[in-house]
């Protein structure tokens, strides 16, 4: 019984926005206690969310895919049927919404790893390391609301460590240096801002449409750190060991070799993040121009030294 339940919590919230817990009590005939430990028990693998307030209640985010291989073709198939049946019977939009989202579950495994495109000619695997589908799923899901001018509202953690909730109008997918972002207009700063994906918690359609607002290419900060008072032109010499490590970090066509050794002179942001790469890359590259990098270097490795050899108290 407690396993039914919990299924069926699931599918509530899969083929609705969101329900509260005196909601999910009276359909199956519990406490509003017994409610929110099912919750918590489901929070463990699923990304749900309680919003409090007079307008609040339990939400997932609509990022959120059913694991791959959580039933069987078969069973897929006989569930979305069924759900037709069901509303052919009774025409609610949660049976149309749930049948939609089985359906999409479905075509998402068969692509699996790849955004949209023809298979076949590029496999994209857009998730981070370790990821478990879920920065896969919430990328689809932005590049779905960019193709459909669909808004999200999502939570926001931004650069400085705020916590935000605002809702966004997704107008381009970004990727640079490794990094996915979705330039959008943000409707809480009323202008167009660049958000890291990574940094985006909980993301749901909100059920609005918006009309896209008229951009440039040069509109969207692509060079958001690299402003030219805040670059500089460094040359780094490589090891043969760090070769590799650079080579996806730089690109090879910015490496060159002089005397059996190799070299990179490159214009890159002169900021906080600079200094953690090289830091990085430990003793296989060296830098060797500017003297203010080397020494910003030599003094974040010091620091990262003294943690290691400073006598414990």
């Amino acid at each position: 019984m407690k396993f039914e339940i919990l299924l069926g919590i699931l599918f509530d919230l899969l083929s609705r926005r969101m329900l509260t817990a005196p909601y999910f009590a009276e359909k199956y005939g519990i406490s509003a206690r017994t409610v929110y430990r099912y919750i918590d028990i489901l929070s463990l693998s699923v990304p749900i969310q309680v919003q409090p307030g007079r307008n609040g209640g339990v939400f997932i985010s609509d990022a959120y895919k059913l694991p791959v291989n959580f039933m069987t073709k078969a069973e897929y198939d006989a569930a979305i049927e069924a759900l037709g049946a069901m509303y052919s019977q009774l025409p609610e939009e949660r049976f149309l919404a749930a049948k939609r989202k089985l359906s999409a579950q479905v075509k998402a495994e068969s692509r699996e790893l790849t955004l949209a495109g023809d298979a076949g000619t590029m496999l994209v695997d857009s998730g981070t390391w370790g990821d478990t589908r879920r920065f896969s799923d919430k990328l689809r899901l932005v590049e779905e609301c960019v193709k459909t001018c669909a808004v999200l509202e999502i939570d926001y953690d931004s650069r400085t460590g705020e916590h935000t909730r605002r809702k966004i109008e997704p107008h381009m997918l970004v990727y640079k240096q490794a990094v996915w972002y979705v330039y959008s207009f943000c409707r809480k700063q009323r202008a167009f801002r660049l958000f890291r994906l990574g940094r985006i918690g909980a993301a749901v359609l909100t059920g609005e449409k918006f009309i896209r607002r008229p951009f440039r290419r040069e509109d969207i900060p692509l060079h958001y750190w690299t402003k030219e008072t805040e670059s500089a032109d460094i040359r780094l010499e490589i090891s043969k060991e760090g070769f590799a490590d650079v080579q996806d970090w730089l690109g090879g066509e910015n490496l060159y070799e002089a005397n059996g050794k190799w070299y990179a002179d490159v214009r890159l942001p002169d900021d906080d993040c600079l200094i953690r790469k090289l830091v990085g890359l430990g003793g296989n590259v060296k830098v060797l121009s500017p003297a203010s990098v080397r020494e910003r270097v030599r003094a974040e490795a010091e620091k990262i030294l003294s943690l290691y050899t400073a006598k414990a108290e």
